[in-house]
């Protein structure tokens, strides 16, 4: 189950955002064959991302999605809850613009470039894998960068 809260008011958030945001995530449990978990997705503006980063990566600056995974007392992701993803719904409007596709596009990325984190991968281990497996998933999704 993906729960989806909006905290922000600078850019629309529409029911098209939040279909693909649940599509994603359900493709990358799919692509994976993990089974799914509950996933909390805050969407907000750079401001708040911005707090954030400080607070938990120690980053004076606002950036455009965090992933916080969940893990049991063991150290191993937790069964039930797979963890939460932060967007700046602010930074995808600015950065679909500069990449020159939709913001569509641009938050189903972002989606599946976090669920890939929370699942475990990170850029110093696997940063291509990650990029190949973002582009297969939203490939069959029909969500391409035109």
């Amino acid at each position: 189950m993906t729960n989806i809260q909006n905290s922000q008011d600078k850019v629309e958030f529409t029911n098209e955002l939040e279909s693909v945001i649940i599509k994603v995530v359900d493709k990358v449990f799919e692509y994976e064959n993990v089974e799914p978990r509950e996933v909390s997705v805050l969407i907000c503006d750079n401001e708040e991302i911005h707090k954030l980063n400080k607070e938990y990566r120690n980053v004076d600056a606002p950036t455009d999605v965090l992933s916080f995974p969940m893990f049991d007392e063991d150290g191993t992701l937790d069964e039930e809850e797979l963890g939460d993803i932060v967007i700046s719904l602010e930074r995808a409007v600015a950065q679909s613009v500069e990449y020159g596709h939709s913001i569509i596009r641009e938050v189903a990325f972002l989606t599946a470039h976090s669920m890939l984190h929370l699942l475990g991968y990170d850029h110093e281990n696997g940063e291509q894998e990650m990029y190949v497996k973002q582009d297969e998933i939203l490939n069959l999704l029909g969500i391409t960068r035109d």
